[in-house]
Formats: structure tokens, sequence, C-alpha cells
């Protein structure tokens, strides 16, 4: 994932008639939302009633256009754009967005893989790979802890993936760092349990999303128990639980949606 030059760049525009509603509705912020799981969480969240701040490192016109679509729907919908990695510009991001409305729920899905064997993994492969899930993580989550912890009601979910439950070849940087994330997950559930905010991990297998264009899907769904692949729709789900008023007692869990292949 390559840096942004420019400074954070949000944008806003309300549905048609949102100043008009009395009710105070909850606004959900999406990091990486511009396609993949991020994108299909978004939209979801959308059709469920949230307004939705997207994040986008590079591909602005793809996040302006799922905005442009939320709105349509009925929901706000803002634009950030930076990288997640630079604690400056993520703080001034999500100070801007904060400036325009409140952010009750966080869905941390930015993430990069750049796969290799151990021994062949450069140093910008393993940086990247970890400051994009561990620092992208702090950098978005911790300005918005203290209005959850006032206004006594948050949920952070983060995207993991099998690979940091039970580990993969050529995935040591990619593991690591979400072995970690699900590490922080639990650690900050128990700090923000009784401020009635919950922290859970969705830890995803092989999701048929353009992220898997390159991998031998055939040979792999023979060693996956269900025999296929997950579809965005069932991560989607998986996530909507976690923010559904049944899952309000579940916090410092991770939830695989992989077919089996941690069981």
């Amino acid at each position: 994932m390559s840096e942004v030059s420019e400074t954070s760049q949000v944008s806003q525009a309300s549905a048609p008639g949102a100043a008009a509603r009395a009710t105070i509705r909850k606004v959900a912020l999406v990091t990486g939302a511009s396609r993949g799981i991020g994108a299909a969480v978004a939209r979801t969240l959308a059709k469920d009633g949230l307004d939705i701040a997207l994040t986008c490192v590079e591909q602005r016109a793809a996040a302006e256009a799922l905005a442009t679509e939320i709105r349509a729907l009925g929901q706000n919908a803002w634009v950030a754009q930076f990288d997640v990695r630079d604690a400056a510009k993520a703080r001034a991001a999500i100070d801007e967005l904060l400036a325009q409305t409140a952010i009750h729920i966080v869905v941390n899905n930015a993430g990069v893989a750049a796969d290799a064997t151990f021994v062949a993994l450069s140093p910008a492969a393993w940086h990247d790979v970890i400051d994009t899930s561990l620092d992208g993580f702090f950098h978005v989550t911790q300005p918005l802890i203290m209005p959850m912890v006032r206004r006594k009601w948050g949920r952070i979910i983060n995207i993991a993936s099998v690979s940091g439950v039970d580990g993969n070849r050529g995935q040591v940087n990619y593991s690591a760092a979400k072995a970690g994330l699900i590490g922080a997950t639990k650690a900050l559930a128990i700090e923000l349990a009784s401020r009635n905010i919950t922290v859970n991990a969705v830890a995803p297998g092989l999701i048929d999303t353009e992220m898997i264009a390159q991998v031998p899907v055939d040979e792999i769904v023979k060693h996956i128990p269900m025999k296929r692949l997950g579809t965005a729709q069932e991560m989607e789900d998986a996530v909507c639980w976690l923010l559904s008023p049944g899952a309000g007692y579940v916090t410092g869990s991770t939830v695989t949606v992989d077919g089996g292949s941690t069981a």
C-alpha cells in the first residue's frame, strides 16, 4: 500500500431529508472500505439503517461511488482518504469526521498482504503488513474510545484472519499482524467492558472476493471441510450479528468464518 501524498481528505453529503430526521442514528466507520469485504460490510450496514464513514487510501473514486450508493438508500455517508499507517494523517481525518458526526461503531478492516517465505521476506513487506493492521488499528480506534466511553456505548470489530489463529505458510508477516490484532481485541475488550463497549474480532478464511484472484482456489478448497469458499455475505452477517442487541454480552471473542478450517 503506497502513501497518500496529500493531507487527509474528508467529503460528506447528507441523504435527502436527513436534516429533518428527529431520531439520532448510529454511525459506523469502516476502514479499507473501497472494495472487497470492507465495501460489502459498509453496504450491508447501510441497508440495516446505519450512516457510514468510509476510508480509503488510493481508490477514492470507488469509495465515492459506494458513498453515493449509500446515500441513495437514505443514509448519510462520508469518505475520508488517508493511510491508516500515518499517525498524523489518521488523527487529522478522524478529528475532521468527529467534527461532523459522532462515531458509534468502528470496523477495522484495512489490511494488506505481501506473501513470501520468511527467508525471502523483505523488511518493507514485513512493515507494510504489520503497520497496516496494528498501527492502523491503533491510529483509527484510539481517538474514538473516549467519545464511546462518555456515551457508555460502542462497538469495535476488528477484521482478523484464520492466519492469525492457526498461522499459514508464506504468511509470517500477515499471521503475526492478525494474531496481534486478535490479542489487542482481547485486551481492549477487558478494558472497556464496564462501559458497555464491546470489542470483537471476525477471522475469515478464504472469502470469494477479488483479493483472492491469484489464489489456486480449486486446490485449497479440497482442504476446507465445507468444500467451498466463504461469501462476502457470510462475512457481513457475522459482523452484523456482533453489532446486534443479541450479541450485547459478547466481547473479547474471535468469530471464525472459515467453513471449519480451524475446527
